[in-house]
């Protein structure tokens, strides 16, 4: 069965005005986050500015998120590391303190060949019990890719290696990929502007940065689909396609974090060496949320 299914959210990690985590309004995001359909929680990824992170606030974020969401939905930490070593403690750590999987990324830098990413993986998920979601997204580790063929034969040869977040925009691969992968492999979207697309081919649902700012909508374009309403889902994705660029018009996750703070949700701080968002772009964002609806 699959971790999860329909719309989770790569949840941003607020941060105090000192550059610390705010665990008090790191509570109530989650909370706005459930309370508006959210049907997963995925922490200390990308969006979370994990990198930026010390080890030790990593767990601690992904401890906290456990908490505060308390069994509601699933739990899934963001665990990966270009040194197996890391990947293996942390996801080791993530798994002591209650998460419900683990989303591991491909090792970024040292540009693995198809061999060492099996290893890497592998490795890896034979270190724990839960299930682990591949991330795939060339874009931010130097264009290395876990080829169709590899994500197939992880997902069959290792027990808890369950699927894949899509974030490499090739909707050609994608379509490779389930066309070989039969029900072995859990597919999940890294884009928000290819929910429906990839849902089309078999998805489970997305990994989503436009959730932290529209959670229902988020939720209704996988549940519609899900349901049936093919024509609903595709009008709420496209429906967002001017908010979903705004959102990724500087690097994620600086738009996003402007937006929580618009909302109230965020003090819309970010660590270094991300910076505040340019004004015109912060001026168009903050115009597709009110014509979105969520401002």
């Amino acid at each position: 069965m699959a971790v999860f299914k329909g719309a989770g959210v790569a949840i941003t990690t607020p941060f105090n005005a000192d550059r610390s985590v705010d665990y008090e309004q790191f509570e109530k995001n989650i909370n706005f986050q459930i309370e508006n359909g959210t049907d997963a929680i995925i922490v200390c990824g990308t969006t979370g500015e994990a990198s930026t992170l010390t080890h030790e606030e990593h767990l601690d974020v992904i401890e906290a998120c456990v908490k505060y969401v308390n069994h509601r939905v699933p739990v899934i930490a963001g665990t990966g590391s270009n040194c197996t070593e890391t990947a293996i403690y942390l996801s080791q750590e993530a798994e002591k303190r209650g998460a419900d999987a683990l989303l591991v990324v491909t090792p970024y830098y040292n540009k693995a060949t198809q061999k060492g990413l099996k290893e890497h993986f592998t490795m890896v998920a034979e270190s724990v019990k839960l299930p682990i979601i591949l991330y795939n997204i060339p874009g931010r580790t130097g264009g290395v890719n876990i080829l169709p063929e590899t994500i197939v034969s992880l997902c069959r040869e290792v027990k808890n290696i369950v699927g894949v977040k899509d974030a490499t925009g090739n909707i050609s691969q994608v379509a490779k990929l389930m066309s070989i992968a039969g029900d072995d492999v859990d597919l999940y979207s890294g884009n928000d502007d290819q929910v429906v697309p990839l849902l089309s081919l078999g998805g489970k649902g997305v990994i989503s940065v436009l959730s932290n700012v529209a959670p229902r909508q988020t939720h209704d374009m996988c549940q519609k689909f899900f349901d049936g309403d093919v024509e609903g889902s595709r009008k709420i994705q496209l429906e967002a396609l001017a908010l979903i660029n705004a959102l990724f018009s500087e690097v994620n996750p600086i738009p996003v974090k402007k937006a929580e703070q618009l909302m109230g949700h965020c003090s819309g701080v970010l660590r270094r060496p991300l910076t505040e968002m340019e004004p015109d772009h912060a001026a168009v964002l903050e115009a597709e949320m009110k014509k979105f609806g969520i401002l």
